[in-house]
């Protein structure tokens, strides 16, 4: 208050008894020569005023453009501008977009500085076995950090272990837990590295892989209940459920509860899909190609053979 200054009038209103004045149509406006700047170059900027959304920041006196925070690292997520800058900052920017017609630029300070998931890919494509460290964990995945580039990786819980039980073997895991892992998939332009452990070991079900539908196996008994009987092929890490209704051919034969746990039997393959990492296995079945071999071999059941 007090100080004199000069200014340019703008409007006047003589019903209101107003007039409108302006300091800053006292100098030329910037986005006047807004041509003189280019899209995806880099320029400095100085930071004149910090925000929780980000940071304001001045490529010239008097065009000031805002510096959000989505656009201040590449793998920080809601990154504060106040926790890495100061009033007065000189940084380097790239310009993403020029409106002349609504006054706006568009700037970015990742821009400047090469995707850390385009190294990711060409350093690690997928296929590759990488070591972690597990900085987070939720119900239902891992978060890994990539040493070398702070790349967070998702490891959902299905991928690790073959078993039916990844929620369980999720708890097994807590932070700073060092792991290797496999990289799975790769989406640079979303910034997600999707990662497994499983796939580091070898994989039980490739127990079926010079299996064919009808073939005969060996099985033990784990536990039996009022849906069939869970089975663990001999040779194989993974257990399965044969269906009360592919038990036996006889229904009165076909009750779990005939079986305590720990017999040794024969089943068929009743299905196969390798691919979709699918079997289905059948004592029944079983029964129904050895009395089809017996019928053949020895007659029809009624010659009395």
């Amino acid at each position: 208050i007090g100080e004199k200054h000069d200014l340019k009038v703008i409007s006047v209103d003589k019903e209101k008894l107003q007039v409108g004045c302006s300091v800053k149509q006292l100098s030329p406006d910037p986005f006047e020569h807004i041509e003189n700047y280019e899209l995806n170059k880099i320029y400095k900027v100085k930071i004149i005023k910090l925000m929780d959304f980000g940071a304001f920041a001045e490529l010239e006196p008097g065009l000031t453009t805002l510096l959000h925070s989505s656009e201040l690292s590449w793998t920080k997520k809601n990154l504060s501008a106040k926790k890495i800058f100061k009033v007065g900052d000189e940084i380097n920017c790239v310009i993403t977009e020029i409106d002349k017609e609504k006054r706006r630029v568009a700037i970015s300070h990742r821009l400047t500085q090469e995707n850390p998931f385009d190294i990711f890919e060409k350093k690690y494509p997928v296929g590759s076995v990488v070591e972690g460290e597990v900085v987070s964990k939720n119900e239902y995945s891992l978060f890994v950090k990539i040493q070398d580039l702070d790349i967070d990786a998702f490891l959902h819980c299905n991928d690790l272990t073959y078993l039916n039980n990844g929620e369980e073997e999720l708890e097994k895991f807590k932070k700073d837990d060092k792991i290797k892992v496999k990289v799975l998939e790769i989406k640079t332009a979303d910034q997600k590295v999707r990662v497994g452990l499983r796939q580091t070991k070898p994989d039980p079900f490739d127990f079926f892989k010079d299996k064919k539908i009808n073939q005969t196996i060996t099985v033990k008994i784990i536990s039996a209940d009022n849906k069939g009987l869970i089975v663990r092929p001999e040779g194989c890490e993974m257990d399965f459920l044969i269906k009360k209704s592919q038990i036996a051919i006889n229904a009165a034969d076909a009750r779990p509860s005939r079986f305590t746990g720990g017999e040794r039997i024969d089943c068929a393959i009743l299905d196969l899909d390798i691919n979709k990492r699918k079997v289905n296995l059948s004592i029944r079945l079983l029964e129904e190609i050895e009395k089809k071999e017996a019928l053949e071999k020895y007659g029809s059941e009624g010659s009395g053979k």
